[in-house]
């Protein structure tokens, strides 16, 4: 609970009082103000205004009264004042902050109510007979209790008639489309199949509409469903880099690669990752893993002589472009062979004769 400040500044403003003052000050300026402000003195129709007036002051004395008594010497200095000044002023702050933090939380309750259970204030309009459900939509809700289900639009006139679910989850009250619903048998267990199926339709959707992190949240429950599953490593590797999770995005093409190392496409994409990391080494490496698991791949071969070029790497860059050529590349890797023989000899360990005749 909050203790209240006394604000001797205030009341000695309501007693026309200046500091140093003592109990004896007080009492004069009671009685001053009594005469000033006294109900039976007030002109017609202010005795209201006076009475409260006066009880103020007499509220003010009293607390003032009692710092004087305590007060060293019976008196209250300028300092005293000043400090007491200065708190009041601070526990206003604190309460103006924390009734302004309030006024937001009940602003945005009141949003999210009419938001997400606009069917609140409304008897159900069909009885439910299974009482747990999903959403198909948003899976990562988990199972919900459904408290109605109601009907919007006008079955005589144009509109659509829709059928809603109205919800609770464990962080809310939700109200959406009965289609959307699929209801929970507790007698049998949940597969796993099944959940990833689950939330990677929903992660799915959650990327066509341009929403990648929140797709990539819903590939880690599918791969904590199944952990080795290919499509969902390989979905979460795209959606964490689309999301701009660089370090995610690794982590997820790392784990996609120990489950399905001996195919190219975990390593093409650990390659650009990295290389975005600004890890060109990395990038290199794996570059090379993806070109060795398909050999056939012209592009996998110029893109691990361009990380090799970038590492000044004479030999491993010729190497590496010369397969691309052979493989049918285009002009443009001509024209990395004669930046990678522009690189100093003594970097590679190549004689210019022997770069040349390679060309």
């Amino acid at each position: 609970m909050p203790v209240t400040v006394l604000d001797v500044e205030q009341h000695m403003l309501l007693l026309e009082l200046e500091a140093p003052f003592d109990k004896r000050d007080v009492q004069l300026a009671r009685r001053r103000m009594a005469k000033r402000w006294h109900p039976d003195i007030a002109p017609a129709g202010q005795q209201f205004e006076h009475e409260r007036h006066l009880k103020a002051i007499n509220e003010a004395a009293d607390q003032l009264e009692r710092l004087a008594e305590g007060s060293r010497g019976g008196k209250v200095s300028r300092n005293a004042v000043r400090a007491s000044a200065s708190a009041a002023r601070r526990e206003r702050e604190e309460a103006g902050r924390r009734a302004y933090e309030a006024e937001q939380r009940a602003r945005e309750h009141a949003e999210d109510r009419a938001k997400h259970d606009p069917f609140a204030s409304r008897v159900p309009d069909h009885s439910v007979v299974h009482r747990y459900a999903r959403c198909l939509s948003y899976p990562e809700w988990g199972v919900g209790t459904v408290a109605g289900i109601y009907f919007s639009g006008d079955p005589d006139g144009e509109e659509e008639v829709q059928q809603w679910a109205r919800v609770r989850f464990s962080h809310g009250v939700r109200t959406v489309p009965a289609s959307s619903m699929r209801f929970v048998d507790f007698s049998r267990p949940d597969p796993g199949e099944e959940r990833v199926e689950r939330f990677m339709l929903a992660a799915q959707r959650a990327m066509a509409e341009g929403e990648y992190e929140l797709a990539a949240q819903r590939l880690i429950y599918a791969r904590d469903a199944e952990p080795e599953n290919v499509a969902v490593l390989r979905l979460m590797t795209l959606a964490f880099w689309q999301a701009g999770k660089l370090d995610e995005a690794a982590r997820a093409v790392r784990d996609w690669a120990r489950v399905d190392g001996t195919r190219p496409a975990a390593h093409r994409f650990a390659s650009r990752i990295y290389e975005d990391i600004g890890a060109v080494d990395l990038a290199e490496e794996a570059a090379a893993r993806a070109a060795q698991r398909g050999p056939a791949d012209a592009g996998a071969w110029e893109r691990l002589g361009r990380l090799r070029l970038s590492l000044s790497d004479r030999e491993g860059t010729l190497e590496a472009l010369r397969r691309a050529v052979a493989l049918g590349a285009g002009e443009d890797v001509r024209d990395l062979m004669l930046q990678a023989l522009a690189i100093e000899p003594s970097i590679a360990g190549w004689g210019s004769s022997e770069a040349a005749s390679g060309l």
